[in-house]
């Protein structure tokens, strides 16, 4: 279970100041997307690997600790590997969220549903119930690597991944640039412009000369 200052760090931010701080972060496609009312997520990958068969999505449900995370690596297919009942089975267990490369069925329940599920496709047609499938290994997930592990980050925006020995500095920088944005957003609200709270000048001069140079918010 992800440790609880992480998840407080996390409440304050969001996903796009995270990226902001590292543009090497993972993010999944953006065809896995929210299904559910719930859409945040802070927690660990149990991971998963399964192809036409979804029994190894059930396997990792009852498998998982409070808090983690289901990532499926479903090959993409555009069938599905979970349902009502496994969101209610996730919720009985106090996971964290599912996350499917892969379809998901049920919506009529999933939409209102508390626990984040995301998925790429919705469909009614679930596969097949013959195959152990993979659990807590590395598989990709959304185009991206995702190992046993790894924190599960996702709010609105989308779905990242990150190390777990980053996750508190990023957090930190993020936490950073969300006030300095409150600043420009205050600015702007007194009837400033852009210029007065971002070095558009600067940074434009910089680049003109073929100088280095980062765009910035000022003081």
């Amino acid at each position: 279970m992800v440790a609880d200052e992480v998840v407080a760090k996390f409440d304050s931010v969001d996903t796009t100041a995270i990226c902001d701080g590292d543009k090497s972060i993972r993010v999944l496609d953006s065809g896995i997307r929210a299904r559910s009312a719930g859409v945040r997520i802070v927690g660990t990958a149990f991971t998963v690997r399964c192809r036409g068969d979804f029994f190894g999505v059930l396997r990792a449900i009852e498998a998982a600790s409070p808090g983690d995370v289901i990532v499926v690596d479903g090959g993409g297919r555009e069938i599905a590997f979970a349902g009502e009942l496994f969101a209610r089975g996730a919720l009985a267990r106090r996971l964290g969220g599912i996350i499917i490369d892969g379809g998901y069925r049920d919506i009529s329940y999933v939409r209102g549903c508390e626990l984040p599920i995301y998925s790429r496709f919705i469909t009614p047609m679930a596969g097949t119930t013959s195959q152990l499938g993979e659990l807590q290994i590395p598989v990709t997930c959304g185009g991206v690597p995702v190992s046993p592990g790894d924190v599960i980050l996702a709010d609105e925006e989308g779905v990242i991944v990150v190390e777990p020995e980053r996750v508190e500095a990023l957090l930190d920088a993020a936490a950073a640039t969300k006030e300095a944005e409150a600043r420009v957003v205050a600015k702007l609200d007194a009837g400033a412009t852009l210029s007065d709270g971002i070095n558009v000048d600067a940074h434009t001069e910089a680049l003109r000369k073929g100088e280095r140079s980062t765009l910035q918010f000022l003081p």
